[in-house]
């Protein structure tokens, strides 16, 4: 499967570059994997400014400029959440697509509300609404994350059509 990721970003590294587009990521539970998916691609320089690994919320708050009272509110793995740091990261780079991730890759941290596997995401492009899904991903802590991984960047090649 990590075979796959390398095939999805380096499909979206060329629409990138034919678009003159460049992307940023907001990570939580990934922990900078899809920022280094995004990297692996020879040339990548041209379609990715930057990566932001926001595990805690903290981090969150001061990189990304989430809300607290959102993560009080709804939590980190939430809509509300990952919208705001996908925001955040557009903000803070100089991209114009970023994709935001959070979740719960586990083995613990689960509830019955959001058990180990639920991950949200968030995909935006300047212009455009915003697009969110919640996955509830099957598999130990690392099929989680390697799913949420290959997740965020189908979503960023969808934003590139």
């Amino acid at each position: 499967m990590e075979n796959d990721l390398d095939l999805l970003a380096s499909q979206l590294h060329q629409r990138l570059i034919k678009n003159k587009l460049m992307v940023s990521t907001a990570e939580s539970c990934t922990g900078g994997w899809i920022a280094k998916a995004l990297t692996d691609t020879p040339g990548s320089s041209a379609s990715f400014d930057c990566g932001f690994v926001t595990y805690s919320n903290n981090a969150k708050c001061e990189m990304l400029g989430v809300n607290p009272k959102t993560i009080q509110k709804h939590g980190a793995v939430s809509e509300q959440t990952v919208i705001e740091m996908a925001q955040g990261a557009l903000k803070n780079s100089r991209a114009s697509l970023s994709v935001a991730v959070s979740g719960i890759a586990g083995p613990t941290g689960g509830s019955d509300e959001k058990p180990v596997g639920t991950v949200w995401f968030a995909w935006s492009r300047e212009g455009q609404p915003i697009k969110t899904q919640v996955y509830q991903l099957a598999g130990d802590r690392k099929a989680v994350r390697l799913q949420s991984v290959k997740q965020a960047l189908l979503g960023l090649i969808q934003l590139t059509k």
